[in-house]
């Protein structure tokens, strides 16, 4: 579903690169946690991912589409909510929702369909008149999270979804990840809420300094240490910085 190949991007000006020659395989069918550090090359990997800067080197795939030969089928590819949503906020919320469906080509009827059981599952619907620059921040991120579902896309790119969700839209969107998943998509999302990334992942990759340091299931990160250890463990141990850990 998705592959990048020795992927590497250094910005201006700095000595080293924020990704150092990314190699990794995300799976047809599975939830994939991307952990790391702050300024461990997360987010500069997911940008890349969807298209909004490109690698220095290497390659990416999704889908079986190439990011450099063909940036508009892989991009259809994709449902990306970012960190920080940006958002036209002299829309309604239903305006964007609206503008999204009719890029991403949804049918009118389906895009209705879907918007209504979108925004009710994330009890959004009573604001989706109003305009986007009265949303607070959690109003944001779901209808953010709504944007990147419309399309049911075969694979959704998420950096820190859950920042801002309340407890009831938390838990069901970590419900509608897995059920994306068992119709045959793929989830990448990174986070630093490890105990979520330890229950839901079906397999986790962590990254540090640009570079890939650890990837596997959960038994397999644990076989090089303890059968019972957390991930919190795993990962403080591997990236040798508790004090980044959240």
């Amino acid at each position: 579903m998705l592959q990048l190949t020795n992927v590497t991007k250094r910005y201006p000006g700095q000595t080293k690169p924020a990704v150092d020659d990314l190699t990794l395989e995300v799976r047809e069918g599975e939830i994939f946690g991307f952990l790391g550090p702050n300024g461990a090359g997360k987010t500069t990997t997911i940008k890349m991912i969807v298209g909004l800067i490109r690698p220095d080197a290497g390659k990416i795939r999704v889908n079986g589409h190439n990011l450099e030969d063909d940036p508009t089928k892989l991009k259809a590819q994709i449902g990306f909510c970012p960190d920080t949503p940006e958002l036209y906020e002299r829309l309604t919320g239903v305006e964007y929702l609206q503008l999204v469906a009719d890029i991403r080509r949804i049918p009118v009827r389906e895009r209705r369909e879907r918007i209504g059981k979108l925004a009710e599952t994330f009890s959004l619907s009573h604001a989706l008149p109003d305009l986007i620059q009265s949303y607070s921040h959690g109003m944001r991120q779901k209808l953010s999270l709504i944007a990147a579902l419309l399309p049911q896309p075969p694979l959704l790119v998420l950096d820190e979804p859950m920042v801002g969700l309340d407890p009831k839209s938390n838990h069901l969107f970590k419900e509608m990840m897995r059920q994306h998943c068992d119709n045959g998509n793929t989830v990448f999302f990174s986070t630093h809420i490890l105990e979520v990334a330890e229950r839901l992942c079906d397999r986790i990759g962590i990254i540090q300094h640009g570079k890939l340091i650890a990837v596997g299931t959960m038994e397999e990160l644990r076989a090089a240490g303890r059968e019972d250890a957390s991930l919190e463990s795993i990962f403080l141990e591997l990236t040798e910085g508790a004090g980044e850990a959240q």
